[in-house]
C-alpha cells in the first residue's frame, strides 16, 4: 500500500508553478513498542479523558484550549483554526536561493520527497528541478505543516527534490551556554599526533546499511527469550574514565589497537563544518 503523502498543494518559482505532494522520507514502522497491561490480568489500560471534577469525559466534549495564565483558557474550535491560512498553507513559494555551506548544520532538520502530483504537473516540475540543479543553490520556501509555518530547504535529487525542514532560529539553544565552560588550553601537539594517526587509521566508506540498531536488537532478543520463559537482563559494559596522568599511554594503545582492526565504516569527506552529511544526489 502507497503511503499517504502529508502534505499536497503548489511548488511556485515566481509564475511558474505545479501541484506536488510532500512525504516522509524517514519511517518507524520497525521500532520496539510496549504496550501499557495490568500487572496482574495483562489487559491493555485504557486511557479514558478524565475531568477532575465531573469524571470521564466524551471525546465529543472536548475542545481546544490556550493557557493565557494560570488555569485561564481563550478557547479556540477546530473551524476558527481552519480558517487561519497563510500563502504557505497550500503553496510553497521559492523566494530566495542560498548556498548549501550558508545553513549551519544545527538547522537541518528532517528530510521528505517532494514529488509532482498528478501526470500534467510532471513537465513544470522538471523544469523547476532542472533549473534549480543548474543553479547548484539551496531554494528556501515556506510551508504549513501540523499547524506550524516551517522554513523549507529544497533540493534536486534523482528525479525528484529533498524538501529538508529547517529549525527556527528560536528553537536553538546557544552554544555559548554550554561551550563557555570548557576550558580554554592547548593540546599536547603530540597527542594530537597520535589521536590524528587513530583517525587516519579508522577511515573508511560511509555505509548506513552497516548500521543497525543494537539496542533495539537487544531488546527483541529479550522478548523472544521472554515468550520462551528463558528472560535476563541486558547490559552493557561502561566505558572508564581516560586519566589525564595515562592520556599518551591510551593514545597509544590505541594506536596499535586501531591498526589491528579493519576500517570503521566512517565518512572520509572534509565538508566544511557547517555542512550537513551527503546528501545531494544531482539529477
Amino acid at each position: 500500500m502507497a503511503p499517504r503523502p502529508m502534505w499536497q498543494g503548489h511548488l511556485r518559482l515566481s509564475l511558474v508553478s505545479c501541484p506536488v505532494a510532500m512525504y516522509s522520507a524517514a519511517q518507524r514502522a520497525g521500532d520496539v513498542h510496549f504496550n501499557m497491561l495490568h500487572k496482574t490480568t495483562h489487559n491493555r489500560i485504557r486511557m479514558v479523558p478524565t475531568d477532575p471534577e465531573t469524571g470521564p469525559v466524551d471525546r465529543a466534549d472536548i475542545v481546544k484550549g490556550y493557557e493565557i495564565e494560570k488555569d485561564r483558557y481563550v478557547v479556540v474550535t477546530q473551524d476558527e483554526i481552519d480558517n487561519v491560512r497563510l500563502d504557505s498553507t497550500r503553496t510553497i513559494d521559492i523566494d530566495r536561493f542560498v548556498d548549501e555551506d550558508d545553513i549551519d548544520r544545527l538547522y537541518w532538520d528532517e528530510p521528505h520527497y517532494l514529488v509532482p502530483d498528478g501526470k500534467t504537473a510532471a513537465e513544470a516540475f522538471v523544469v523547476i528541478r532542472e533549473a534549480m540543479d543548474r543553479a547548484g543553490r539551496i531554494a528556501l520556501g515556506r510551508v504549513v505543516m501540523h499547524q506550524r509555518e516551517r522554513l523549507l530547504a529544497l533540493e534536486p535529487y534523482e528525479r525528484g527534490m529533498i524538501a529538508w525542514t529547517l529549525r527556527a532560529h528560536a528553537e536553538l539553544r546557544q552554544p555559548d551556554e554550554f561551550f563557555d565552560a570548557i576550558p580554554a588550553m592547548k593540546a599536547d601537539p603530540k597527542m594530537v599526533e597520535i589521536a590524528a594517526r587513530i583517525i587516519e587509521q579508522q577511515e573508511g566508506p560511509f555505509d548506513p546499511t552497516q548500521f543497525t540498531d543494537r539496542y533495539e536488537e537487544a531488546l527483541r532478543k529479550l522478548v523472544r527469550e521472554k515468550e520462551t520463559g528463558a528472560g535476563r537482563k541486558v547490559t552493557a559494559e561502561e566505558p572508564q574514565d581516560t586519566n589525564v596522568v595515562d592520556l599518551m599511554e591510551a593514545l597509544r594503545k590505541s594506536l596499535g589497537k586501531a591498526g589491528a582492526k579493519p576500517p570503521a565504516a566512517k565518512s572520509t569527506s572534509r565538508a566544511h563544518a557547517k555542512k550537513p552529511p551527503a546528501r545531494r544526489k544531482r539529477a
